[in-house]
């Protein structure tokens, strides 16, 4: 008896075989077979070429497109020119004046909720220090919280507290950028400009794909009255980072189940991806608070709008966590129940045959369950959200730890064995991107101008120069050791996304708080690098750059090595972070500030105005 796959080995007496598809088709089947296939490869051209909807190819992991990006000049977003290409994809013309184009002052603001300080704390700080991001703000520093629920309102108070300082008009403008993290447990690996450069193709990049998706929309232009214009229907503006878990809103709600899935290859895992109960091989594609990046006046928005669903719908007792996770899930449901709604037979056959192939873009086509949400009439639900699913920028850790090496990527033995160490990589090769290649070198965020006479500085400075204290490899006259690149210091690199984030929020196994600090680049220099950074505000240099503002001095109110409170209180390294040293530095070399004794520090007229005056 003959197994239909028997026939496949059966041929003519002097022919070679031919491959299945070239095979004639002779039985009433297979004639059908082939003719049903040729039509649904057209109707599926068809449908997508009068649908107007982009198939917007994913760049697979074993390419290096992802692991470098076209050489662009390192300017913050205060410098940058007119040239230079808008925050959205032509021709949608979203915002007439791109983010930072109109100011010549800072306008970088670093927000962290946190109402106490800790080691944790200062972790996060040295790391903002030592890359030189704006002198971080404390939101809700001091206060404290006996509200009720798990958290004693504290989550509440948090979303209320950011939406204070982003409505405060003397201090926020509306085109200024606002990064708001976690402020115990995110740590900088890269400096800002990297950041910001980042954060503008990310926007550029996801508003081409709505538009593909979603189309344009005739509207009236702003001050011309009676004419139209032509714009993108949804756009993208504010970046959070993504997750491998939604939590804790509940598994149907939209927060959860309408989200878009992951802009990163289907089987970046293997053939596990998106399918592990456990979801440490599932793609990041829900919302995570503890990070946010985008222009002052929609991330305000957002936080207005999260203030009225903890104020009326008592969402606060839930978590920070779960508000903005209900924003994210309620945009994106209202995007697709429109698009699906308003589309005529030919997208919606296209719909359906790409759901039935299992290619379909749509979440809402997924066979889930997902809970209806009752729209309110004259409530917007619209808020330029996106995430950061790549981790280009915000590396999230939660079921992603395993994701991470820390690499150096001037070593060829070493990146061979972290190939190696996962062979479900097929070799993937490893590059240090470009933005990183033409950054300027790790210990030059610490202070702007030339550090060759630092050796020689006056002792009347408040951190006079000190060989044990301030010695950098590659900084001292006379010495032979190389000053580190970023091809040379490990850097976390997410090996399966083959991304150098510029932010690591620990925000899953808290144990790495303390087993991954000393494998920071910038953790055996900590100390001697803080040092550098304090002493740059007390010279002419600084005062120079801190008039002109620019990529050093993000914050028109100044300070560096210090923090601002939200009630405009500055509090210096040593006052917030004292006692926390060896939990910090690990150099075993004391208290900040007092490592060689009690300071003594005189004017130019030879009088003490730190420490003791007898000799």
């Amino acid at each position: 008896m003959a197994l239909y796959n028997d026939f496949d080995s059966i041929i003519e007496p002097g022919r070679r075989p031919q491959p299945m598809f070239m095979r004639r088709a002779k039985t009433r089947r297979s004639k059908t077979a082939v003719t049903l296939a040729v039509c649904c490869v057209l109707l599926l051209i068809w449908g997508w070429r009068s649908s107007g909807i982009g198939i917007i190819p994913t760049p697979s992991r074993f390419s290096s497109n992802q692991l470098s990006y076209p050489p662009q000049i390192a300017l913050a977003p205060e410098l940058a020119s007119d040239a230079e290409a808008p925050l959205t994809a032509p021709p949608a013309k979203i915002n007439s004046t791109p983010i930072g184009f109109s100011k010549t002052n800072p306008a970088f603001h670093l927000l962290m909720p946190a109402s106490e300080s800790n080691t944790d704390l200062c972790k996060t700080l040295l790391s903002a220090f030592v890359l030189s991001y704006p002198p971080p703000t404390l939101v809700n520093y001091g206060k404290t919280f006996e509200g009720s629920g798990w958290d004693k309102g504290s989550h509440a108070g948090k979303i209320r507290g950011v939406y204070d300082f982003l409505n405060d008009e003397a201090k926020v403008k509306d085109d200024d950028l606002v990064l708001i993290i976690d402020g115990y447990d995110a740590w900088f690996q890269l400096p800002p400009d990297v950041m910001i450069r980042r954060y503008r193709t990310m926007v550029r990049e996801g508003n081409e794909r709505l538009r593909r998706r979603y189309g344009m929309v005739t509207s009236a232009k702003q001050g011309e009255a009676g004419a139209l214009g032509r714009e993108q229907r949804y756009t993208q503006k504010v970046i959070f980072g993504a997750d491998k878990i939604c939590w804790p809103n509940p598994a149907e709600d939209p927060a959860c189940a309408a989200v878009p899935y992951s802009t990163l290859s289907k089987d970046i895992y293997g053939p596990e991806t998106d399918k592990d109960s456990k979801a440490f091989t599932n793609r990041p594609r829900y919302l995570n608070s503890g990070t946010v990046i985008g222009p002052a006046a929609d991330v305000r928005a957002i936080y207005k709008y999260a203030v009225k669903k903890v104020e009326e719908k008592g969402r606060g007792e839930i978590g920070d966590q779960f508000v903005f996770a209900e924003i994210f899930g309620e945009q994106e449901y209202q995007r697709e129940t429109l698009r699906r709604s308003s589309q005529g037979i030919d997208g919606r056959f296209y719909d359906w045959l790409s759901n039935t192939l299992g290619t379909s873009e749509s979440p809402l086509s997924a066979n889930i369950t997902i809970n209806n949400m009752t729209a309110i009439p004259g409530q917007s639900y619209e808020y330029s959200l996106g995430l950061d699913y790549e981790s280009t920028i915000f590396q999230t850790m939660t079921h992603s730890a395993a994701d991470i090496e820390y690499i150096t990527y001037n070593s060829s033995a070493f990146l061979s064995s972290i190939q190696a160490a996962h062979p479900s990589l097929h070799g993937l090769p490893f590059f240090l991107p470009q933005d990183l290649q033409t950054a300027n070198a790790p210990f030059s965020y610490v202070s702007p101008g030339n550090h060759t006479l630092d050796s020689t500085a006056k002792k009347g400075l408040l951190l006079p120069y000190s060989a044990n204290l301030d010695a950098l490899p590659g900084q001292e006259p006379g010495q032979q050791a190389l000053e580190p690149t970023w091809h040379t210091l490990p850097l976390a690199t997410n090996i399966y996304a083959a991304s150098i984030p510029a932010l690591l929020h620990i925000n899953g196994d808290k144990t790495l708080l303390a087993s991954w600090w000393d494998k920071m680049w910038f953790y055996p220099y900590s100390r001697a690098l803080l040092r550098r950074y304090v002493r740059s505000t007390q010279g002419a240099t600084a005062a120079a750059a801190a008039e002109r503002g620019g990529t050093r001095w993000w914050d028109s109110r100044g300070g560096r090595g210090g923090v601002w409170t939200d009630n405009s209180e500055w509090m210096g390294w040593g006052e917030i972070c004292e006692g926390c040293e060896e939990e910090v530095f690990g150099d075993g070399k004391g208290t900040w500030g007092r490592e060689e004794g009690d300071p003594k520090v005189v004017n130019p007229f030879g009088k003490v105005i730190i420490g003791d005056d007898e000799e």
